[in-house]
């Protein structure tokens, strides 16, 4: 049989097939799914955090100087979404996507926000400079935090498969941070669910602005500059 009949045969197979779905409290693996048409629903909150400029980085700076960049921002990210209480469920390139469960999930999530921040702006960005002094590159990121109900399906083929999430908070997540702006933003849903120490600061101002996202039909969002000490 022709690789087109084959993959012919599986999209109708995909296409017909009824979904196996049951509810979940933690991250799955893949192995924890069948390839088949089997699902894992969550009610979770998806944190996105992204490079910006990569594309301008790796054309106009030394291949080495933009890999440097690349592992500092994701080794920080990555480091503090697991202090925060986050899951990591992918790298794509200059980004790392997180899942956080449970009852503070949302506040986690926008505490992980403010602290990636802060390695930023007090640690990646200080050594940068004491590293390559007569160099203006300055590291900017974008994080982006939505929450909604979760549908976790494997995807793939034998050998070589990983996990898709599909809902609206791992989309309107990637958008929010796919761009320029403030380095923190969240959509309402988010904000509105937040303790006090994740909206306020220790002096009882607000963190967070009101503001419209145009990447997501103009909805309200809130936006931060605010870092958190690590």
């Amino acid at each position: 049989m022709s690789l087109g009949n084959d993959l012919n045969s599986d999209v109708r197979k995909t296409l017909r097939e009824q979904w196996t779905t049951r509810h979940g409290q933690v991250v799955p693996d893949p192995e924890d799914l069948g390839l088949g048409n089997d699902a894992v629903l969550l009610d979770g909150t998806v944190l996105y955090a992204d490079l910006n400029s990569s594309t301008n980085l790796v054309q106009t700076k030394n291949p080495k100087f933009a890999a440097k960049v690349y592992k500092c921002f994701l080794t920080c990210a990555a480091r503090i979404i697991r202090a925060e209480g986050g899951e990591i469920t992918g790298y794509d390139g200059d980004r790392i996507m997180a899942v956080y469960l449970g009852k503070s999930k949302n506040s986690n999530a926008a505490s992980t926000a403010l602290k990636i921040n802060y390695s930023v702006t007090n640690i990646i960005n200080p050594a940068i400079r004491d590293q390559y002094p007569n160099s203006s590159y300055s590291v900017r990121h974008v994080v982006g935090i939505d929450t909604s109900d979760l549908f976790a399906a494997r995807i793939g083929v034998r050998g070589d498969n990983d996990l898709v999430w599909v809902g609206r908070a791992a989309n309107y997540a990637a958008k929010l941070s796919d761009g320029d702006g403030p380095p923190s933003q969240i959509t309402a849903d988010v904000y509105n669910m937040l303790k006090e120490s994740s909206k306020f600061s220790k002096e009882g101002r607000n963190m967070w602005v009101r503001s419209t996202a145009p990447a997501l039909g103009n909805k309200t969002i809130y936006t931060s500059t605010w870092w958190r000490k690590l």
